[in-house]
């Protein structure tokens, strides 16, 4: 028999991601009214130090339902990646508010249907696509990459007719270095044992975070909420035993099937206590290296640091999964992989390799998409694997 999973009492002032991306429309189209520029961004190598420090707003396109997916296979093979599908067809269809707003849209050859994408979307926006180097250990791949984040400055430069500082790079750094720090502290609330937090409110408060355009405001927030989460836990929770399996997920981006996937391993049993992937912890394990002379340098050193399944070799990500693992006392991974991300679906052969035999624990591999009509078939999987922990 299942155990019941511990809840706690949520701040009353707690975000919904639907509520506030929802909200989100408003404050943009007020911000543009106000004669704010907006760039619209897809990915976390997309470096958001330039953009700030060029006076311009970012907002993630990365689309997370099936509904626009109709729109994009007029001009999209149906087997392609349903991220790229679903963003491509809000695009296409302007049925976007976020891409409507966007002035700019700044791409990265982070895998080959993303790219071929921007293409197509060229038509009909000004694309800015950024040529991201495949491996991030070599002193070529540094310059490339510098390189690429000189010629996105200049180009936001020439188009908004700004000049991006030292100055304005430096205070963007600094931002952005204390929200990595704010969102690593809520997220390690999944260190905690219970855990005081579902893995997805967890997931929906990271994504609600980007739709939140005042930085001070979602900073404090933010703040405030682990402080109010953890005050919580120690008063309902300390001490109290549970034996539900800590789940860590890793893979692709999981906003997209988080009520299919994600809400189904929690209500069979176990805890998200932890992401690997670009929708959690990842991006926020390493700061911009404030110490170093030059601020694109910092910048690029930092950004391509990241251990997306893109770069090869890819030991960052074994290395991160082993800390992980290990902080946040994790039973078990589940690799999710959307359908046609090939870097992440050949990657994860060396990923279960290196969770069963390293690090000696459960593994499972999901490959979907952002369609429900396999919805039975994962909770029978998810439910098959939970009771062999």
């Amino acid at each position: 028999m299942k155990e019941e999973r511990n809840n706690i009492k949520l701040p009353s002032k707690f975000d919904d991601f639907n509520e506030t991306r929802k909200n989100g429309f408003l404050k943009m189209k007020e911000l543009k009214e106000s004669g704010k520029n907006v760039a619209g961004i897809f990915c976390t190598y997309t470096p958001q130090e330039v953009i700030y420090a060029a006076g311009l707003i970012p907002v993630s396109l990365c689309a997370t339902t099936e509904d626009s997916i109709k729109y994009a296979e007029r001009d999209l093979p149906k087997n392609l990646c349903p991220l790229i599908k679903s963003s491509y067809g809000f695009a296409v269809s302007d049925t976007c508010p976020y891409f409507y707003f966007s002035d700019i849209i700044i791409g990265e050859t982070t895998c080959d249907g993303k790219k071929k994408m921007y293409e197509l979307m060229g038509d009909f926006k000004d694309v800015h696509v950024m040529q991201l180097p495949q491996n991030n250990t070599d002193e070529l791949s540094f310059k490339l990459w510098t390189n690429e984040i000189y010629k996105l400055k200049r180009r936001l430069e020439e188009k908004f007719d700004v000049e991006i500082t030292d100055e304005k790079l430096w205070e963007a750094i600094k931002i952005g270095n204390q929200e990595r720090r704010n969102l690593k502290n809520f997220f390690e609330l999944g260190k905690l044992n219970p855990s005081p937090l579902s893995g997805v409110t967890m997931s929906g408060t990271q994504d609600a975070f980007g739709f939140n355009f005042d930085r001070e405001e979602k900073n404090k927030s933010i703040v405030e909420k682990t402080k109010e989460i953890y005050e919580l836990w120690e008063k309902e929770l300390k001490g109290k035993k549970t034996n539900r399996p800590r789940i860590l997920i890793t893979g692709c981006p999981v906003g997209g099937v988080r009520e299919k996937i994600l809400t189904r391993i929690e209500e069979a049993g176990a805890d998200i206590v932890v992401y690997e992937n670009c929708s959690g912890v990842r991006e926020k394990l390493e700061l911009i290296d404030e110490t170093i002379e030059n601020p694109i340098e910092a910048i690029a050193k930092k950004y391509l640091n990241l251990s997306c399944s893109v770069m090869t070799p890819n030991e960052k990500r074994f290395k991160d999964l082993d800390t992980l693992i290990d902080e946040y006392q994790v039973d078990a991974v589940i690799e999710i992989v959307l359908q046609a991300c090939h870097t992440f679906a050949v990657e994860s052969t060396k990923v279960k390799k290196f969770v069963t035999e390293k690090k000696g624990k459960p593994y499972m591999y999901i490959e979907s998409d952002y369609s429900m009509t396999d919805v039975g078939q994962v909770s029978t999987r998810i439910e098959a694997f939970l009771e062999m922990i």
